[in-house]
């Protein structure tokens, strides 16, 4: 699902961000150029849903974890 439609930012891609450890509000908004020249803004008014939604993925145990 798309998350930004001027950016062409999916859920997938604030996912990708959160499992690489970027989860806090500026960090998202400066991986994805948020509020710069040929976004409307939108999305960032809403970025707690994606800082949350980065978080999420970021305390996931990674896929080929080994578990003791």
């Amino acid at each position: 699902m798309f998350v930004c439609l001027c950016k062409g930012i999916t859920e997938s891609d604030v996912r990708e961000a959160g499992r690489a450890g970027l989860v806090m509000a500026c960090q998202l908004r400066a991986r994805f150029g948020l509020k710069e020249a040929g976004c409307c803004g939108r999305c960032s008014k809403n970025i707690q849903e994606l800082v949350e939604l980065a978080a999420s993925e970021h305390r996931l145990p990674a896929p080929n974890a080994v578990r003791t």
